[in-house]
């Protein structure tokens, strides 16, 4: 009896191995796709499938069955690893969450969010009714529960590959990449509550006991909860936490002893454990007390070495060559793509948005990601669909990750490159700012702007600060770029101001701000404030740059010189700056 409930020595020299291999090609694969500006989960996955039974087990099935076995010890110990890792991976899903970024732009947030699913929501559930065998439903489920589980499965977005894809773009502080965000955070919440609901309907727990209506009650009282009692009690328990324990160990262990409760109570009440630390995530990352250099040891701890354990070991549970349907594939793809970019376009022209930034905005929405494959695995798991399907969602949210980007550059226009440095002047360039905290920083900048500018100083201050407290400014390297989009200004403005002893901006590498730049432009020229925000982050994307910004520059004109001889001579010799 013993024995039998224990690993042996083979056993635990197979899990370390097979660990060892997955993680490690993972990794390698995933840096590969990273030097592509490709999302990481992309190498991690194919990873997986070279693993797998789609190369490996076809080209050495011997080596594949001795290194990741079907039965006994092995298989069952690397699922409870792969569970805690996909749970732990929710986490930090929902610590991108940020509930008042669609409390400030609930609006704009609502619509956009609302009708990029309800289009592709209701574009595709007659469908699923219609063609439940030709879309593999799972033998037993009703053709209700898998035709609502396609609809939402077409709805969703990826929050987690879609702020990265801003990012690379030098997009996410824009007013167009905060209103993408807080339609993709809606996204999030309602597509996963909707999920639970289904897999609560579909029995998915029915070891917990619970009847159906009961398991959906629970959930809804859970997430209530957590995101209103809970969110305050987690808010007011950081300080102390911070106080008394040392950094980053005790923030970290409470995130995840509560994160992993969270999800064994969800997993009891008849829903899957990672909406459980999905939700717990949602909290924990709201609370103002949590800072950025924290979030980013906690992304780090799980994103680097449990994420790609996950994602690796899906493709050794699906044979990806045999699975394939084209037909499936184009069709998965098809309503996908024309339900959520049309449904996303229409609800940004409804808002005003211009032609060209709706388009991006649909392209941005459509990024699939990692959120796609881990809904798609955990229906296949609970018999909602078909290892045929489960292959077309998984070619689905590849295909939009990889293809996003480039889109939304595309729609944008391949304009000239600007140079923040010509928007700039000896006046509005302070070499040695007073400030010593971030509001007292942007209403030094403000004035110097507004003064050159010809405009009101405390309308330019309120309506940075305002929007600062919505989207921190702060990037990596000790730099921060606080904006606005102003109305009666008739051309771009950009201060320039260095601290030497650097300014607290709450940055996500957790290091002081020494080189803060405002930028301001009218409020007619969203596209011009891309540019000239793709500049500024060009110019300084190498700390070492910084340094010698702070080290040197004492002057507007040695800024100027620095300014164009490092980046234009990065640039090749154009106007990069």
């Amino acid at each position: 009896m013993i024995a039998a409930s224990t690993l042996s020595h083979s056993d635990v020299t197979m899990l370390l191995l097979s660990l060892g291999v997955l993680l490690g090609l993972a990794r390698a694969f995933g840096e590969v796709c990273r030097r592509f500006n490709q999302p990481s989960v992309i190498g991690e996955l194919l990873a997986g499938i070279v693993l797998g039974p789609t190369v490996l087990g076809a080209l050495w099935p011997d080596g594949f069955a001795a290194l990741f076995p079907r039965e006994g010890n092995l298989p069952i110990a690397l699922q409870g690893l792969t569970t805690i890792a996909i749970t732990l991976f929710l986490l930090v899903a929902g610590l991108e969450v940020d509930l008042s970024t669609i409390w400030r732009r609930r609006r704009a947030a609502f619509r956009l969010g609302l009708f990029g699913m309800l289009i592709p929501f209701a574009a595709t559930l007659p469908v699923g009714l219609l063609l439940p065998a030709r879309l593999d439903a799972g033998p037993e489920v009703t053709r209700t529960l898998f035709a609502l589980f396609l609809a939402t499965a077409m709805s969703i977005s990826a929050l987690p590959v879609i702020a990265k894809i801003l990012i690379d773009l030098r997009l996410f502080r824009s007013d167009m990449g905060m209103m993408v965000i807080a339609a993709a955070v809606f996204n999030d919440l309602v597509g996963w509550l909707v999920f639970a609901v289904i897999l609560a309907s579909a029995g998915h727990a029915a070891s917990g006991g619970f009847p159906v209506w009961m398991s959906i009650v629970l959930t809804l009282i859970f997430v209530l909860g957590m995101l209103t009692v809970g969110r305050i009690l987690i808010d007011r328990a950081l300080p102390w936490i911070q106080a008394h324990t040392s950094w980053p160990a005790g923030v970290l262990a409470f995130a995840m002893v509560l994160g992993i409760l969270s999800a064994a109570f969800t997993e009891w009440i008849g829903v899957h454990a990672i909406f459980g630390a999905f939700i717990f995530g949602v909290a924990l990352g709201d609370s103002r007390h949590l800072r950025a250099n924290t979030r980013t040891t906690i992304d780090h701890f799980i994103s680097f070495i449990f994420a790609p354990i996950f994602f690796a070991s899906i493709g050794l549970r699906v044979d990806f060559l045999r699975n394939f349907d084209l037909p499936l594939v184009v069709l998965v793809l098809v309503l996908a793509t024309v339900g959520k970019v049309g449904g996303s376009l229409l609800a940004a022209r409804a808002s005003g948005t211009g032609r060209r930034e709706s388009w991006a905005i649909g392209f941005a929405l459509n990024a699939r990601g990692a959120m796609e494959i881990i809904l798609g695995l955990i229906a296949l798991e609970a018999g909602l669909i078909g290892e045929r399907l489960f292959v077309a969602l998984v070619i689905m949210a590849l295909v939009t990750s990889m293809t996003a980007g480039s889109l939304v550059q595309f729609v944008l226009g391949r304009q000239r490159v600007v140079s923040f440095a010509n928007h700039a002047s000896p006046k509005t360039f302070l070499p040695s700012l007073e400030a010593r905290t971030r509001r007292d920083a942007i209403a030094e900048l403000a004035r110097a702007a507004a003064e050159a500018a010809g405009i009101d100083a405390r309308a330019v201050e309120d309506t940075v600060w305002n929007r600062e407290r919505v989207v921190g400014s702060a990037m990596t390297n000790g730099v921060a770029i606080p904006q606005a989009r102003l109305s009666g200004l008739s051309h771009p403005i950009v201060a320039v101001g260095i601290s030497r002893a650097g300014i607290d901006f709450d940055a996500p590498d957790g290091q002081p701000v020494r080189l803060i730049l405002l930028l301001l432009t009218p409020k007619s020229e969203a596209a011009l404030q891309l540019r000239l925000l793709a500049s500024m982050a060009r110019a300084f994307q190498e700390a070492r740059l910084v340094d010698r910004v702070v080290e040197q520059c004492r002057t507007w004109t040695e800024f100027l010189a620095l300014i164009r001889t490092e980046v234009e001579q990065r640039a090749g010799g154009g106007n990069g700056a």
